[in-house]
């Protein structure tokens, strides 16, 4: 299966998935494209390196979400993709693209939804609102997209804990390393092998 990953900053958990790639560990699915909404994102290096094509779509582009998402849509219908990654994506999918392809878009929120998630829950906002709660462990959630930011099916979570002399940033690299970087390649594996179910707002996972 094709896979295009969509990006818009440093593209670390592309580098997570390009390496599962390499490793053998995403079964039955390559990658096939990374789609950047920022043309100065180091992330574009990191497919130039893996030799992976790229592409640039900036939402500035487009005088309408709609418009946008067409473009996407069209993009990614001539590329094939049977799979949309969005690792770090920081532009907000109009409704008529997510629902053109539900179920075919999954994204990776760093914290255990409900939790920190929806609109303005993004990047470091995420852990300086983990930490401004007092929360003991927070983690990260692989979820389909819908129309509803974060709102999608939950396929993936795992916890990390949080340590008491932790800042946003400190948090954010440890919940990368022990969650993120593990769930996405997984649950792309998953995805491209055919074991994910979604039957309303739960997924089922199939040997």
């Amino acid at each position: 299966m094709k896979i295009a990953v969509l990006v818009s900053g440093g593209g670390t958990n592309l580098q997570a998935l390009i390496d599962a790639e390499a490793r053998g560990d995403i079964r039955d699915g390559e990658i096939c494209a990374v789609i950047s909404s920022n043309p100065n994102a180091y992330a574009l290096e990191r497919a130039k390196h893996a030799f992976i094509p790229s592409y640039v779509l900036r939402r500035a582009d487009y005088d309408s979400a709609e418009r946008y998402g067409a473009a996407l849509h069209e993009l990614l219908t001539q590329l094939g993709a049977g799979l949309v990654v969005l690792a770090g994506f920081m532009t907000v999918l109009p409704e008529s693209f997510c629902r053109d392809w539900s179920g075919k878009v999954i994204n990776v929120h760093p914290s255990l939804i409900p939790s920190f998630c929806g609109e303005g829950f993004y990047g470091l906002r995420v852990h300086e609102a983990a930490l401004a709660k007092g929360v003991q462990v927070t983690g990260a959630t692989v979820h389909f997209v819908s129309e509803i930011v974060d709102g999608g099916a939950i396929i993936l979570q795992k916890a990390v804990a949080v340590q008491p002399d932790d800042t946003p940033e400190s948090l954010q690299k440890r919940v990368m390393r022990e969650a993120e970087w593990e769930l996405l390649p997984k649950a792309v594996s998953l995805f491209c092998q055919g074991r994910l179910h979604i039957a309303g707002a739960r997924v089922t996972i199939t040997n």
